[in-house]
């Protein structure tokens, strides 16, 4: 798009961006680890893989993207989202069209490992890089629509899976997925995605008026620190300490809440409908958050998403019948729709947009990491107790400690 014809639309051009995000967002979704479940019967029927190695791409994918996250992240400051978006989705989609070919669990681990590295790391940096370039005033509401679309992805990518395999097969399915990533999620990208409002003569939140200086009064202040500057302060290592403690109990809790339910006497039909409670309510969350108003500091929601977390593990370690077990599952996924959309927003505001990509590239691994051991936390909790309770009540301790660290972040910040 020319500079300046941004400025020429009735609308803001940022709403166009951000539907491209959702795109993205939602073709990203074929290599969840809810889709791979999909496959994970019809595969170890093939196969005879274990359902361990399968899991195995999952991590290994985690881990290569920790590695890459460091490196892509100046390059987005420097070219924008829509080159790391578009290869990503490219990537993904060949990759998940590939898999219908697999003939060894060499082949699945040599693509899935991509795909799933893609996931964890230059979708989440593209995505919220572009958002968070395009938003300031209005970024909580645009991070939760952004998230929203991603949730939908996650819904809608399995039951297009389940939807093939059944009538197809397994490879047919792979087939879909990818056919459905590359549609969806190149074309808008390719043609739409545009770096900064600055770009085409706009600012963030709204088009600039004619002859408008850049750093006018009437846009909201932002922090501007270069990726040295962020490592020095100590909001950084608070905010990647919050990051830290939070995702273990994620990705731990979610993945091995049904399991835990029918353990503690509930049958396997109600165990599903909490989930899909558990599901219901980090979509509510997630509009929520993007109603919080600006002015109010991002701590007291960070911290108020901990206290949830920190609620519905302890409730959870005690259930005792399907009305505990519904409560348990709404704060807990009150707590993780805030992290999913809150977290981005809490690196944006902290450390501005100008870097984003670089800073959020060397705290993303971390996130990645700690993502990536709490199923593995709570696998081995249970393995060793006979039960979760033990796990979640170490993950009730880090949901906890979470909220410290939330408002030492805040002071740290304004200290600095």
């Amino acid at each position: 798009m020319p500079g300046g014809l941004g400025a020429r639309l009735p609308f803001y051009y940022g709403w166009i961006v951000l539907a491209c995000l959702c795109c993205v967002g939602f073709a990203r979704q074929g290599s969840a680890v809810a889709t791979l479940s999909i496959f994970v019967d019809p595969l170890t029927r093939d196969f005879g893989w274990t359902r361990t190695a399968l899991s195995g791409a999952v991590s290994l994918g985690g881990l290569l993207a920790a590695l890459v996250s460091p490196l892509i992240g100046p390059l987005i400051d420097r070219r924008g989202s829509r080159l790391v978006l578009c290869a990503a989705v490219l990537v993904n989609g060949a990759a998940l069209l590939l898999l219908a070919l697999t003939p060894s669990l060499f082949v699945f681990y040599l693509l899935f490992c991509i795909a799933r590295m893609n996931w964890a790391g230059p979708f989440d940096l593209g995505i919220y890089a572009a958002l968070n370039n395009w938003f300031v005033a209005r970024r909580a509401r645009a991070s939760s629509i952004a998230t929203l679309a991603q949730m939908a992805g996650l819904a809608a990518m399995p039951l297009l899976a389940q939807f093939t395999i059944m009538h197809a097969g397994w490879r047919a399915g792979w087939l879909a997925l990818g056919a459905v990533t590359l549609l969806i999620g190149f074309v808008p990208s390719w043609l739409f995605l545009v770096r900064r409002p600055e770009d085409i003569g706009l600012a963030p939140d709204r088009a600039r008026r004619a002859g408008e200086a850049a750093d006018t009064s009437r846009d909201v202040a932002e922090a501007r620190f270069s990726r040295a500057e962020a490592l020095r302060s100590p909001a950084f290592w608070l905010l990647v300490l919050y990051t830290v403690l939070v995702y273990p109990v994620q990705a731990g809790v979610s993945l091995h809440q049904a399991p835990h339910l029918i353990e503690r006497g509930l049958d396997a039909s109600t165990a599903a409908m909490i989930v899909s409670v558990f599901s219901l309510m980090s979509g509510a969350s997630t509009v929520i958050c993007g109603l919080i108003p600006r002015r109010l500091p991002m701590a007291i929601p960070l911290a108020l998403t901990g206290t949830l977390l920190a609620a519905g593990t302890l409730l959870m370690s005690r259930i005792a019948t399907a009305a505990d077990g519904y409560l348990a599952a709404s704060l807990f996924g009150f707590g993780i729709g805030g992290v999913l959309t809150l977290i981005p927003v809490a690196w944006a505001d902290y450390f501005g947009r100008a870097n984003y990509g670089a800073i959020r590239g060397i705290a993303l691994p971390a996130q990645v990491l700690a993502q990536a051991s709490g199923p593995l936390i709570a696998a081995a909790v249970r393995d060793a107790t006979g039960s979760y309770v033990a796990a979640l009540y170490g993950f009730a301790a880090l949901s906890a400690a979470s909220i410290v660290a939330a408002l030492a972040a805040q002071t740290a910040h304004r200290a600095g």
